[in-house]
């Protein structure tokens, strides 16, 4: 080997990848990727992966730890039954070696040998990315039940609509409690209720005080937040939610779908092909799911009735539409008397006259009074609040434009 005055060796460093024990030739590897080979090498004094440094028809057997070595990172994805490790690095699945014998797991943040693919050692025990990765994006169904509370909503709950109520504890007796009295009937039972109105009428409201009263795995989903940017992963999630529902310990599971309207829209010619697909997969879910096993029910609010897409409205889909309209004024007193007993105030309210007057308000809109109230209240150091706080909130509320009103219109 020639040496300079640096003490620097020149030379090509080679490492033996194949000896050809007839031919006596020696196929090597050069540290920068290319191939080549060697002639008229003493057979036996030579192994594979040895690492030689050749220079002028001489070469000299140097250490393994002089071949430079380029470690990357890999998250391992899979191991197979046959111990096959699968790693992802890049965009690229490599087949790794574990010469090491590491105790390793799917998920696993690994050094590897860029040449080789070998594992060195495991950095962390959790998956490790330069870049977002779309499996992490993947939304647990379970993420959507709202766990019954045992001092929760009650029907005493929700003011006015009476014929509302009536219908909604009807749908618990006939459709959950009392399912298999249905079925030995004969019966098909009802597998949606789609609920309508304004805004602020309190759909949302009642769905949950429905859950609550009928002991039943409520899944609370709001169509923006199901919708997601990665091809076919949206309907993925549907076909999960129905089947975590179908398989809920209680027995009984309600699937509830604010803005219905947001991801079933009626289709049309511009209508995007993942609108299209997530719509028909929903169509599907409906028809599909079956409630004999476990008593579930589709209840979905929309305050666009007329922009659903009318497949979805059929009957054997959504059986029953309970409407929500703006509160008459027994309702509106109603909501005005309940919202009186969840905080502390005098006796003397004028509550009569300002349900007189609100005339065509949303639910949502007088209990807002209450909150101008307290503000009032508070401001002026009390810790009740008086008749003057309800009259003056009524005013504030009153001055402030009703926008879902004007959308209606």
């Amino acid at each position: 080997m020639h040496q300079d005055d640096s003490n620097e060796i020149k030379g090509d460093l080679l490492r033996i990848i194949h000896i050809d024990d007839k031919s006596g030739t020696v196929f090597v590897r050069y540290a920068d990727g290319r191939t080549g080979r060697i002639s008229n090498i003493e057979l036996g004094k030579l192994e594979k992966n040895d690492v030689i440094l050749s220079h002028n028809g001489s070469w000299l057997t140097v250490p393994d730890e002089v071949w430079p070595r380029s470690f990357l990172t890999s998250v391992i994805r899979a191991i197979l039954d046959n111990g096959t490790i699968l790693g992802e690095s890049g965009n690229s699945l490599l087949v790794l070696a574990n010469p090491d014998n590491l105790d390793l797991k799917p998920e696993y943040t690994v050094e590897i040998d860029g040449t080789t693919s070998a594992i060195s050692r495991v950095i962390a025990t959790e998956p490790i990315r330069v870049r977002h990765h779309p499996a992490e994006d993947k939304i647990s169904p379970a993420s959507f039940l709202v766990k019954p509370q045992i001092d929760g909503l009650t029907f005493n709950d929700f003011g006015g609509y009476r014929n509302v109520v009536s219908r909604a504890m009807e749908l618990i007796k006939t459709q959950l409690e009392r399912r298999a009295e249905l079925e030995a009937i004969g019966a098909r039972p009802v597998r949606g209720i789609l609920f309508t109105g304004p805004p602020g009428t309190g759909k949302t409201h009642l769905a949950r005080i429905i859950a609550n009263q009928a002991g039943a795995s409520f899944y609370e989903i709001s169509g923006p937040s199901i919708v997601t940017k990665w091809v076919g992963d949206t309907e993925d999630l549907l076909r999960s939610i129905f089947d975590h529902a179908k398989n809920s310990a209680s027995g009984k599971s309600i699937i509830f779908f604010d803005e219905i309207d947001s991801i079933a829209e009626t289709r049309t010619g511009d209508t995007h092909e993942a609108s299209r697909r997530l719509v028909a997969q929903f169509l599907t879910l409906m028809d599909g799911f079956d409630s004999s096993q476990n008593a579930t029910v589709v209840i979905a609010a929309t305050n666009r009735a007329d922009a659903l897409d009318p497949a979805l409205i059929r009957p054997g889909r959504f059986d029953w539409e309970i409407e929500f309209g703006l509160p008459t004024i027994i309702d509106r007193l109603e909501i005005l008397q309940i919202g009186a007993r969840r905080i502390q105030c005098s006796e003397d309210l004028p509550l009569f006259d300002i349900a007189l007057k609100s005339h065509d308000w949303s639910a949502a809109r007088l209990t807002s009074i209450w909150t101008e109230a307290a503000m009032i209240a508070v401001s002026d150091q009390r810790t009740k609040i008086a008749g003057e706080d309800i009259a003056q909130a009524y005013e504030r509320v009153a001055r402030r434009p009703d926008r879902n009103k004007e959308s209606l219109s």
